[in-house]
This record gives structure tokens, sequence and C-alpha cells, in this order.
């Protein structure tokens, strides 16, 4: 069966879907996108990844091609045409199609649509079961890493020193403090309390990052949002990892050296649990 994806206004093969070389996504990466999970082929918190994908346009000066009942149906199209369960959703937005020239076009340019979908590749049970290896390398990437930018060679680079290592991901610092990993947020746990660096200008607004604050306050976890120095990761009794397709995951080892106890701790398992019970919520509230 051939994977079905959305460009422009039509569903087709994605082998043969096409973008023409003066796009400035392809030209000069100006553009923005998302990545939604999908459970039972149900599009997770998909309201709150559309009002983040609404700010990063905003943001660059691009109008937003759909309403959210527009993004809705296309994207609810896109998992329907393919056929996994659970499901990846990918989907971005560039300026569109101009001569090259670095300053925006002058005349009115339609910006180019484009989703796709892959089966959703979890975490392996090994993995939440033993932990991950991160390594921590400088944030040399731009100041404005709250826009969701295609832009991400500096993300690529940092997250194959990851690979190059041995290791899952890439723990960014800069100015002495934990920003976020390559495609990840970061949390820790100390003493019981969750610790996680605010949203600014030098990280990304996850989605998954704002549920596990949700589930952590709604569940009597106590919470500390603060700039997170580097010497914390040593120090610290858990570490996790976030996003929308690792969910939360445990690092065990951060660059070499064992984090707490060298085993996933008894907060991560409860923020697990926690995560499962509200996905299958979901779950059963989309096929009531």
């Amino acid at each position: 069966m051939a994977q079905i994806c959305y460009l422009n206004g039509e569903f087709l093969p994605l082998a043969e879907a096409k973008v023409p070389v003066l796009d400035r996504g392809f030209i000069f990466g100006d553009g923005v996108y998302e990545v939604v999970p999908v459970y039972g082929r149900t599009l997770f918190r998909l309201r709150e990844h559309l009002a983040r994908l609404a700010y990063s346009l905003r943001t660059i000066r691009i109008a937003n091609p759909l309403d959210e009942g527009g993004w809705s149906k296309l994207l609810q199209t896109v998992v329907e045409r393919n056929p996994w369960e659970d499901q990846s959703v990918y989907f971005q937005v560039t300026r569109g199609v101009a001569p090259r020239s670095q300053e925006f076009p002058k005349t009115g340019v339609a910006p180019t649509v484009f989703a796709m979908s892959n089966p959703l590749k979890p975490p392996s049970a090994e993995q939440r079961a033993q932990g991950v290896a991160v390594v921590t390398r400088e944030d040399y990437r731009w100041r404005r890493c709250d826009i969701k930018s295609v832009s991400l060679l500096a993300n690529c680079l940092l997250r194959q020193e990851a690979e190059d290592a041995g290791a899952v991901e890439t723990v960014l610092v800069r100015d002495g403090h934990v920003t976020e990993a390559s495609t990840c947020n970061v949390f820790l746990v100390k003493n019981g309390v969750v610790v996680n660096p605010p949203k600014d200008n030098l990280i990304l607004p996850g989605i998954t990052y704002d549920l596990v604050l949700e589930l952590a306050r709604a569940n009597g976890l106590p919470v500390e949002v603060r700039r997170v120095p580097v010497a914390e990761l040593g120090e610290a009794d858990e570490v996790w990892l976030s996003s929308s397709t690792k969910e939360v995951l445990p690092v065990t080892r951060v660059d070499g050296s064992t984090v707490g106890a060298g085993k996933p701790g008894p907060v991560y398992a409860r923020m697990h649990q926690l995560f499962q019970d509200y996905k299958a919520g979901v779950r059963a509230k989309a096929h009531a």
C-alpha cells in the first residue's frame, strides 16, 4: 500500500510528491512545521499543536493557510489514508515559491502546505526499563528556538554527536544552563521535585512538556520551573526527556556517568503511568 501524503491541495503517493526548487523552504529553510502523534487513529493534543503552528507562522509572518477546522480535517484525512493505527503525522508550511532573494516576496505568493504520516515508533520496552544515555554539548543554535522552524541544521549536527557517541540524545547547554535536547525537552528530579527549564526564546515550547507539567500538578507532584545549571544533571536523582514521539523517557547515563541509582526512578514510573492513563482517556473519549 502506497504511503499517502498531502501537497498543495492534492493527496498522492509520497514518492510522487514534488516541490519546485525555488520553494523558499528548499532554498532558505523558510518555513515551520509540526509533528503530531496519533494513537488508535486519534490525533493527540491536536489543538495545542495547531496553536503552536499558528504562533510559529505569525512570528515569521506567513499567513496561516487553514483554520483549526481545516487543519483538523486535512490531517485526519492523512491519517485515514495511511494503514497504521498509531502514526506520527508531520506537516509543514513554507513561504512558497519565489525568485531567490533573502527578503520576503513583494507580491502575493501562496504558501506551500505539505503533510505526511509514518508509523509511530515509540521507545522500546528495553529503553523504558533500563533508561538511555545522553551526551551534553554547547548549544550553538540561533536565539529563536521558540519557533518550530524547518531550519534544523544545528539540531542535526548536535543530534549526530549523540549518534557518534552511542547515545540517544544530546542535551544542550548555553551559558552554563540546560536549555533542551536536540529533539526533546529535558526534565530532572531532585528529592521528589520535578525541575525543568522555563519556556523562553531558547527552547521549543513542547506540547509534551506542557502535558508533563499538567499531569504533575494535577497529581500532587511538586514542580519547579527555573533555570537549571548543568551541574544539576550530575546531581539529579532522575533525568527525563520528553517529546511527541518519545513521550517521557528516562535517562540513566549523562556523558558516561550514572544518573541517580542507574535505573529509571519512582517519579518517572509515576509519570509514565499518568501519561498512559491520559492517553487511554483521550482514546476512549474519541471513540465513544
